[in-house]
């Protein structure tokens, strides 16, 4: 299957993929839950009942460093009362005045929620200890220029267990780093508009420094939240979002324009939950009990769609009118397996298939995770809009064939029979692990097993599916793809919507 980035190369300059939006948190080990910040208190001989009073003093701390750097550096601390104004906004007005050199850019402070803890003591059992509840404190949020991640933040909370926020963007990374290159580029906001060197820029992009990006977080702890070594520990950081994007950078607005609106308004009646599992290179489960769906809206930089499952999503959308952008965003890596070394209680360690840790050196094996959904969903939308070569395959297989003096009708896409079967070979999950005959009687239970064999012949026959060996389970075939995709599209956006006059 010709792909969008083929069908299209005289009118891209480039592709690129690249870390986008990304989140991590930093917790102390010993003090980030309850348990174990009571038994810090019992080591330090400090009284439970006493926890406020303790904490009280780090409070202090903190905001007397704040207060140090603000006037260090001469910034103004500006406090955010209310929740609807975005930061981002009031950092770009201090941008356009200081310029964009590396330094601190401004310290914003506000009221926001926090974990916390609070003493108890269980008549039953006689203990005391402290207990997890949720709070509200002041936090600070330091906007800064890195030489390296460019322009990010810390946000840290004034109380305990002072779970920091660590916020930066992978673009910028990249920029830096072909600044030392001597790579020329352009950006147009968080996106680059052309590179010198795309195929160099790739490179670079896939081999980030996870010791690099290790050692300025431990960097930012020490100038930002020094009340750390209070506690005679190191910060654990952990990944709380990763966004990756495929950006396909067209010449010009016309070129992308041209295909745009087409794109989406497919994707909006084509993509199913099955095809979302898909895309993540996930099995739809039925037992799975998160949210899936389509969500499409239209911004000041464009219009954008959005797939989802859970706290994960797949985004398409045009940037300026330009970049057609695919992004891949998690809020939880554990959603996402890989093959590792993973550790058992009793010691004893085994390499097998599973889901992520949440450490900051998980990202760079999720890079590979990310870009291949972008992959997936590339190819999705390459059948889809691929409308010459699946208008020619449409005629091709509704056609009868002769094989083994034997007759095979042609698939009627008007025929209910037909439509359900082709939808159902196409289903996400069968496009992972292929199908079987007793697959699709779990889909059609009124059809006989001779039946669905048949039918299946008369699938394998027009080349829509294909066997695997001599086993009798099939995959559907891209030429399968391309056909079902357009015969889904013909049927919701021309059949439905002229029956509904």
């Amino acid at each position: 299957m010709e792909l969008l980035t083929e069908t299209y190369k005289g009118k891209i300059a480039g592709v690129l993929g690249c870390l986008d939006r990304i989140i991590i948190t930093g917790t102390l080990p010993q003090i980030c839950y309850s348990q174990g910040m009571t038994s810090y208190l019992y080591f330090k001989g400090i009284r439970i009942f006493d926890y406020k009073k303790f904490a009280e003093t780090f409070k202090d701390k903190i905001r007397d460093n704040a207060e140090q750097i603000a006037k260090a550096n001469g910034i103004d601390i500006e406090f955010v009362r209310k929740s609807h104004i975005r930061k981002e906004d009031l950092v770009q007005k201090k941008l356009k005045s200081r310029g964009l050199h590396t330094g601190l850019v401004h310290i914003l402070s506000a009221m926001e929620s926090c974990p916390s803890y609070k003493p108890w003591h269980d008549k039953g059992s006689g203990k005391t200890y402290l207990k997890g509840t949720q709070g509200k404190c002041l936090h600070y949020y330091f906007y800064f220029i890195d030489s390296y991640f460019g322009l990010s933040y810390i946000r840290v909370p004034t109380w305990c267990p002072f779970k920091l926020q660590v916020y930066f963007n992978g673009h910028n990374i990249l920029a830096n780093e072909l600044d030392k290159e001597g790579i020329s580029y352009t950006m147009i906001d968080n996106a680059f508009d052309s590179i010198a060197d795309f195929g160099r820029a790739q490179k670079i992009s896939d081999n980030i420094d996870m010791n690099q990006i290790h050692k300025r977080l431990d960097g930012l702890v020490e100038k930002y939240c020094t009340v750390y070594s209070d506690f005679d520990q190191v910060y654990h950081w952990s990944l709380m979002q990763v966004e990756y994007a495929t950006d396909i950078i067209f010449k010009k607005q016309d070129y992308l324009q041209e295909i745009y609106q087409d794109l989406i308004a497919t994707a909006i009646h084509t993509v199913k939950p099955d095809n979302i599992f898909t895309f993540f290179g996930r099995k739809l489960d039925p037992r799975f009990q998160g949210e899936t769906g389509n969500n499409y809206n239209i911004r000041i930089e464009g219009s954008r769609i959005k797939h989802s499952i859970g706290t994960n999503s797949i985004k398409m959308y045009d940037k300026f009118n330009k970049i057609l952008r695919i992004e891949t965003t998690t809020n939880n890596i554990t959603f996402f397996k890989h093959y590792r070394k993973v550790e058992h209680r009793d010691g004893s360690t085994t390499l097998k298939n599973a889901p992520f840790k949440k450490n900051i050196y998980s990202l760079k094996p999720l890079i590979g995770i990310l870009k291949a959904s972008n992959k997936r969903y590339i190819e999705f939308i390459s059948a889809i809009e691929n409308k010459n070569a699946g208008r020619k395959r449409l005629e091709k297989i509704t056609t009868s064939k002769n094989e083994n003096n034997r007759n095979y009708k042609g698939f009627n896409f008007f025929d209910k029979n037909d439509l359900n079967m082709l939808l159902i070979i196409l289903r996400g999950e069968f496009n992972i692990s292929g199908f079987r005959n007793k697959d699709i009687r779990k889909q059609l239970p009124t059809f006989s097993a001779s039946k669905i064999s048949r039918l299946l012949k008369r699938l394998r026959v027009h080349k829509l599916i294909k066997s695997i060996g001599k086993t009798y389970k099939y995959y559907t075939t891209k030429l399968g793809k391309e056909v079902i995709l357009q015969a889904e599209k013909i049927k919701e956006l021309v059949l439905i919507p002229a029956f509904n006059y």
